[in-house]
């Protein structure tokens, strides 16, 4: 097993955009002209998403044609729009006679509390992403989705930390599987090979962690709002050839890689997601893709927020070195 760059598969476009000054961006995966397979799982109870339906197994669709991540929670989801702006363009869609339909699916995070509330990505600026990716712009950290990320968040914004996304691919013989993950989690971060806590939130000395998953189990009053900081969103690329049902299993076993790094996850108010692309036709056993979707993934969201950098206020992984 090699690491390989995610920028490596072939079918697959990654570009992004971001507005710094208002803390929040857009990654566009553009999955070539024909499109491709791809499954979804969503384990989170409060997903901000655009076609999620696409994916069930029982619609008709048997390809999409891009995947977008963004910022803005709800408000977010019109980047949508330009990406199929840009697309239809190219020509790029479902033939319905008359243009072609692009399908395009999105999930958004969380990040309006980070700087400005009232700018959120929107179809010009995932236009942009999309013009980015014809010649790949792609960096972990605070670029694209992960611009106005944030982990640590259980007792709020003034004691949590900035994260950003991230990318970890490995290559296996010939079979290539990656992920990309805009990691901006309630709970904290673990290396998931060490178990060692990276990032999360800080104690009142700005340098040393609390416990989230220790302190929620001690409290077990109700919360009635915990929809203000929580999701974190991603995608498994692999060059195995798969269906769209095989790819939803490939993606719920890529949420291991999730609670592996990631304590606690998947809460009522996460809107936890994880896509699933198949882009070749190599033939591999869904599960070792799905375990490997699981390892890269952990590997993935321990890089989002290790390549963060501090900004708007919050400290990073390399701020407490």
């Amino acid at each position: 097993m090699k690491e390989i760059s995610i920028t490596s598969f072939e079918n697959l476009k990654i570009g992004q955009a971001e507005n710094s000054v208002a803390g929040t961006g857009c990654t566009v995966f553009l999955l070539g002209k024909s499109g491709a397979p791809a499954g979804l799982d969503v384990r989170g109870g409060g997903p901000a998403s655009r076609e999620s339906e696409l994916l069930h197994p029982l619609a008709a669709a048997q390809v999409i044609h891009a995947i977008v991540l963004a910022g803005g929670s709800a408000f977010g989801l019109d980047a949508a729009g330009g990406v199929m702006q840009y697309l239809e363009e190219h020509d790029i869609g479902f033939d319905v006679g008359v243009t072609k339909v692009p399908l395009v699916c999105q999930a958004d995070l969380f990040d309006l509390t980070v700087a400005d509330a009232h700018i959120r990505p929107d179809a010009k600026m995932a236009y942009q992403a999309c013009i980015n990716a014809e010649c790949g712009n792609y960096q972990d950290g605070n670029y694209g989705a992960g611009t106005g990320a944030t982990v640590g968040k259980l007792l709020g914004m003034s004691q949590c930390m900035k994260s950003g996304i991230g990318s970890y691919a490995v290559q296996v013989g010939p079979l290539q599987v990656g992920a990309v993950v805009a990691v901006n989690a309630l709970g904290d971060i673990y290396d998931s090979e060490t178990g060692r806590k990276v990032a999360g939130l800080l104690a009142n000395d700005g340098k040393t962690f609390l416990d989230s998953e220790l302190l929620t189990l001690q409290n077990i009053d109700v919360k009635e709002n915990k929809f203000v900081g929580n999701t974190t969103i991603g995608v498994v690329f692999t060059n195995a050839q798969f269906n769209k049902s095989q790819l939803c299993k490939i993606a719920g076993m890529a949420h291991d890689g999730y609670a592996r790094a990631i304590r606690p996850v998947h809460t009522s108010a996460d809107g936890d997601s994880i896509y699933a692309v198949s882009l070749g036709d190599v033939a591999a056993d869904q599960d070792v893709v799905g375990a490997l979707g699981a390892r890269v993934m952990a590997k993935a969201i321990l890089r989002a927020v290790q390549a963060a950098e501090p900004s708007y206020g919050f400290p990073a992984v390399r701020s407490l070195k």
